[in-house]
């Protein structure tokens, strides 16, 4: 691969995923603000559009983009129509319109996350050692937008909603000088798109075990994605969106013990250690405070990349040793889908009407009690999985 191949590839991450926390992290709390006032079921809600995007995105990739249209112009596209759809964000005035806004957004920028790996896939001669240093440039994207946000003290504001509509439409036109993708061509249904195709993997009571948690974790995972930001602010925890990229940061380094950890621990002690973390983030989460524990609030926020590696990375990894190299592109759509999608549907919308139970007032919430019910549920996940989960060592190896 030519480095001014390299060098576009990394810059169309960090855009890529500059623009999802751009918007993503803060919206609960600009939600919340006049004029939208939105209630916790509604937050919850609105943050479940993403969730179910991703469950359709495999359709639109697998049926339409993959045969008929380069993929790097047809991403081009999409991130042009989603910055006007960001920027028609800006001038909703009722939560039920804003819903649908980010609903039709969330159906545009999902697609675009397989897209953007298509194209530096096609262009890498040694995947396995060339996309990791690829994708970091994502993860720093992501930082980057939180600590601009932050510096900038617009995290209540629609200006978050400005600055990703015009990195998108930045990168929708970037998209077309990027590297030449063209149409696979190939004949594709509905259920090779889903992925379908490893629901054999069912027959393996280790992997379904597994599958059934990684569905149940996803409720936890909703209560920090949907709710930490307004939890944050509406404690008065100082440059919020700024210090919840720490939780990246996190996730960059943990990554990188994996590998090391994954063939040596086991796949059942890495997972036990990634729920066991969540249990720790919540109850960081339920005691922490401003004024005289205020690193907890930091060891919460740190612990995401815990959380997220230990089960979520390493959920990836089991899930293609599992698979083998026949059904492994099917079997991580599936496992996608179940997670990102069908278990976030329900964690988002369980999650907007715990808090939205344990309001105290218009402006404040029992957050105690509220970060509480994810621990709980985690720790509930995690005895599931302790009593019913049996692989043989040899299946990590």
């Amino acid at each position: 691969m030519k480095s001014s191949t390299g060098v576009s590839l990394c810059v169309m991450m960090f855009l890529q995923y500059f623009i999802w926390s751009a918007w993503y992290v803060t919206m609960g709390t600009y939600m919340g603000q006049a004029p939208l006032q939105a209630t916790d079921v509604q937050i919850g809600a609105t943050y479940g559009a993403l969730a179910i995007a991703t469950m359709i995105s495999p359709f639109f990739v697998g049926l339409i983009a993959d045969r008929f249209f380069a993929a790097q112009k047809i991403m081009g596209v999409l991130h042009i129509l989603g910055a006007g759809l960001l920027l028609l964000a800006t001038k909703i005035e009722h939560s039920n319109t804003f819903y649908w806004i980010i609903l039709a957004y969330s159906l545009l920028y999902m697609p675009t996350i397989a897209l953007s790996n298509s194209v530096a896939f096609s262009q890498m001669t040694d995947p396995g050692k060339q996309f990791p240093w690829i994708r970091v440039f994502g993860t720093i994207g992501w930082i980057v937008a939180g600590v601009l946000i932050g510096q900038l003290g617009i995290e209540k504001s629609s200006n978050t909603f400005y600055l990703a509509a015009a990195v998108s439409a930045g990168l929708g036109l970037f998209s077309f000088v990027l590297p030449n993708t063209p149409p696979k061509g190939k004949s594709a249904d509905a259920s090779s798109a889903l992925g379908t195709e490893a629901f054999v993997l069912f027959k393996d009571k280790p992997y379904l075990i597994f599958f059934i948690a990684a569905i149940l974790v996803c409720i936890p995972l909703s209560f920090y994605y949907g709710f930490a930001n307004p939890f944050l602010n509406e404690i008065n925890f100082p440059n919020a969106a700024s210090k919840m990229t720490l939780g990246q940061v996190s996730e960059a380094v943990f990554i990188l013990a994996i590998p090391f950890l994954f063939n040596r621990i086991g796949v059942k002690n890495m997972l036990l250690f990634g729920m066991s973390a969540w249990i720790l983030r919540y109850i960081c989460f339920a005691y922490g405070n401003v004024e005289s524990s205020s690193w907890m609030l930091y060891a919460g926020i740190i612990l995401h990349g815990i959380c997220y590696d230990f089960f979520f990375v390493t959920g990836y990894m089991y899930t293609e040793k599992k698979a083998g190299e026949k059904i492994k592109n099917a079997a991580q759509g599936l496992f996608t889908f179940a997670t990102y999608g069908l278990g976030m549907v329900i964690g988002t919308g369980f999650s907007g009407y715990i808090v939205n139970a344990k309001k105290l007032s218009d402006t404040t919430h029992n957050w105690q009690s509220i970060w509480m019910v994810p621990a709980y549920i985690a720790a509930g996940v995690l005895i599931y999985f302790l009593l019913f989960f049996r692989e043989k060592r040899t299946a990590t190896a």
